[in-house]
């Protein structure tokens, strides 16, 4: 890709999509360097979709009611391709993607998911991690694979639990380090300089200096 063009993110979304405004607040603000190239939702009627169309940007309804999950992922992958999407950020999507789609963009799916993985997948993890009465928990920037919230992690923030937390004042200090740490997380994939080793996320740079001097 040369300097003068953009890595082109595509957002899928199912709901209000505050983790898209926050990634759409960094593309405009020049934090990110790419562009939306396209939101796609699932629901009709979603926030989300509202907020990308009040952006003037590409937003596609995809209903998936009715849809086996590869039928209807297939439809949302031909919207990807045809957008020449390089890296596919889930904001809030509530579906686990098929085996074909993961094939399509391999290690170019990214999700947040508010636990510090692996503990607490799958849904309500605010909840969980009361329930289960840990003191420590946060969020996670994983790659998405065809298991639920298995991918390698990218990046993590701890968010300490509090004694007088509810599941609304826990989810919301967990949504403000979700906001800052997945546009973290995008900047880390599309500036390169890692690797997958195993299931671990490494940052390559200091190899690659210590290489080009000699060590």
């Amino acid at each position: 890709m040369s300097s003068a063009q953009k890595h082109r993110l595509g957002i899928l979304l199912s709901g209000r999509g505050s983790n898209f405004i926050a990634i759409a607040d960094n593309v405009a603000a020049g934090r990110i360097p790419a562009e939306i190239a396209v939101v796609v939702c699932n629901r009709p009627g979603a926030p989300g979709l509202e907020e990308a169309q009040r952006r003037g940007l590409d937003a596609r309804m995809i209903p998936s009611k009715g849809l086996e999950r590869e039928q209807y992922d297939r439809q949302v992958v031909e919207v990807l391709r045809s957008k020449q999407v390089d890296l596919v950020c889930l904001a809030g999507f509530m579906r686990l993607l098929s085996p074909y789609f993961v094939s399509q963009f391999p290690n170019r799916i990214l999700n947040i998911h508010p636990s510090l993985l692996p503990a607490f997948p799958g849904l309500e993890a605010q909840r969980q991690a009361l329930e289960y009465g840990v003191k420590i928990t946060g969020c996670s920037v994983h790659f998405v694979d065809e298991n639920l919230d298995a991918g390698p992690v990218i990046i993590q923030s701890s968010v300490p639990v509090l004694d007088d937390d509810n599941v609304e004042t826990l989810s919301a200090r967990i949504l403000e380090q979700e906001h800052r740490i997945y546009s973290e997380a995008i900047n880390l994939v599309l500036a390169g300089g890692w690797r997958l080793e195993g299931h671990r996320f490494l940052r390559t740079q200091d190899a690659t200096l210590n290489a080009a001097a000699g060590r």
